[in-house]
């Protein structure tokens, strides 16, 4: 009978999965999917309720954190320790080029092209800072300069400081399992691999779904909308269920074919991305955009800190305060932590080979190009139409328009109107399925009882979690949910996941110490 049950197992290629990492998740997904689909109002009250605590109780931990991390990510690669090789390869196992494009277009890439074309939208008429009024100069100041900060060093620094952890754990140290709880070991000891560890691990992929169902939430609309503008038909949300179909079939083949298929699709999102920004260059105001990108880029330096330490206590009082950094900066801190469940996951993996400060640094560089120029480039064309007055993008958003409905009104100014969109809808597929071919890779290794020296996890486990990622995205759209109640779920999903990043941290640097010695 035993050897029975180990054929079946060896046939079916299941005896090394790890089944409560696997089904656990699952299934308190489906159920948080069943309850906004059924129940949308009692799930949005709740949410409500959470946001109200989190925000307003709790806020400082997300900013204290963010600010934690990029401070600690840049004194470790200032450091001797910066010297420290990942891995006993004598030259990276990636070209810098493909290194920086996947850490790119598999990061953040996926999002920026939605927020870089609306974000400075929802900062034109907000009051930062708690100003009363705002000159039009300031109002174009903040706008240009808040989307920087917001994808700045700060969320890279949450994603590089942890690809260092997992780095130096996998190709140092040669642990079998890639997890968090795995790289909580300095500290847990042998609690990694009993119930707090399963707890973390419960966690951590719980988190990372809400997060990536809020990505997916925001940005179907406005691929639905661009594709019914190409076709000439009406959108409608078995559109936008089409869409992500097609997104998940993208995504669900390259992950299969493994990482030679994402760096050579992380490859095609750098090139498309190019020619998005050469057209709007080309059809933008070219001097403008130089001006406004420099002198945002000023600001940023030059406020960096109050930015990231401004809490707006003022508005606990009803002295005006306004609730800028609870509604958009502990927003996206909680964003970036929920993502760091697998993203510097994957960095870690295509790192073998480079230094800690080569990671750091290096990462930074990419990342902050990229970022940067999308928003420089996609915000600035935007906030042009804004101030010169040829359309108020910005009157229409506050008056309850539909974000997607903003962006293609940005785009009907342009003389090649759908040419333009056909760029646009291939860049986003591409980036989206660069992205989830990413975590769907770093995931699916949560499964693996022991990943040893394999590059890879199984596919059918890849195929698995490919699935997973499109459960809530599609209840979402379902539920009507709004943009309040999409941060709300980030917000919560991070808390226990900044928790869990701390003791990382500390574990890594506790394993420095002792390995120096």
């Amino acid at each position: 009978m035993r050897r029975d049950m180990e054929s079946v197992k060896k046939k079916l290629n299941t005896s090394g999965v790890d089944w409560t990492i696997t089904i656990f998740p699952l299934v308190i997904i489906i159920c948080i999917s069943a309850l906004l689909m059924v129940v949308p109002d009692a799930a949005g009250n709740a949410l409500t309720f959470l946001k109200n605590f989190f925000v307003n109780k709790l806020g400082f931990f997300y900013i204290l954190l963010g600010l934690g991390v990029l401070l600690t990510a840049v004194g470790l690669g200032l450091s001797k320790k910066g010297n420290i090789k990942c891995g006993s390869i004598s030259k990276p196992k990636y070209s810098n080029f493909s290194w920086g494009a996947m850490i790119f277009t598999s990061t953040m890439a996926a999002d920026i092209v939605y927020w870089s074309l609306i974000e400075w939208c929802y900062y034109y008429t907000a009051k930062p800072f708690a100003k009363e009024a705002l000159t039009l100069a300031e109002q174009q100041d903040y706008a240009s300069a808040y989307p920087l900060f917001h994808w700045g060093p700060i969320p890279w620094a949450i994603y590089l400081l942890p690809a260092c952890a997992y780095a130096y754990m996998m190709f140092v140290k040669k642990r079998k399992r890639q997890t968090l709880s795995e790289a909580c070991r300095p500290i847990l000891g042998e609690r990694s691999d009993r119930k707090t560890g399963r707890i973390i691990d419960i966690f951590s992929i719980v988190g990372l779904l809400a997060g990536t169902a809020t990505t997916f939430s925001l940005a179907t609309p406005l691929l639905a909308e661009a594709v019914a503008r190409i076709l000439g038909i009406e959108t409608s949300p078995a559109l936008s269920v089409m869409i992500l179909m097609v997104i998940g079939l993208v995504f669900i083949v390259a992950v299969l074919k493994g990482m030679k298929a994402i760096s050579y699709l992380a490859n095609i999102c750098v090139i498309l991305f190019a020619m998005m920004i050469a057209l709007f260059v080309i059809f933008g105001p070219k001097v403008y955009l130089i001006e406004t990108g420099i002198t945002a880029i000023g600001n940023v330096i030059d406020n960096f800190f109050h930015m990231a330490t401004w809490m707006d206590p003022l508005r606990l009082s009803g002295s005006g305060g306004m609730g800028f950094p609870q509604n958009w900066t502990i927003f996206y801190w909680a964003y970036w932590i929920a993502w760091f469940v697998a993203t510097p996951f994957f960095i870690a993996r295509i790192s073998e080979g480079r230094t800690i400060r080569q990671i750091i640094f290096g990462g930074l560089t990419c990342g902050l190009l990229g970022t940067y120029t999308s928003f420089i480039v996609f915000g600035g064309f935007g906030l042009h139409l804004q101030t010169s007055g040829t359309v108020d993008l910005a009157g229409l958003l506050a008056s309850g328009a539909e974000p997607s409905a903003v962006i293609m009104q940005m785009f009907e100014q342009f003389p090649v109107t759908e040419a333009v969109l056909v760029v646009l809808v291939l860049a986003m597929i591409a980036f989206y399925a660069s992205t989830f071919d990413a975590i769907t890779l770093v995931v699916a290794g949560y499964s693996e009882k022991d990943m040893g020296q394999k590059e890879e996890p199984r596919k059918r486990l890849r195929a698995f979690w490919a699935f997973v990622f499109l459960l809530l995205p599609i209840a979402l759209m379902f539920s009507e949910s709004t943009l309040s109640s999409l941060q709300t779920i980030s917000i919560i999903a991070a808390f226990p996941l900044g928790v869990i990043m701390i003791l990382i941290i500390v574990s890594f640097f506790k394993e420095l110490k002792e390995d120096s010695k």
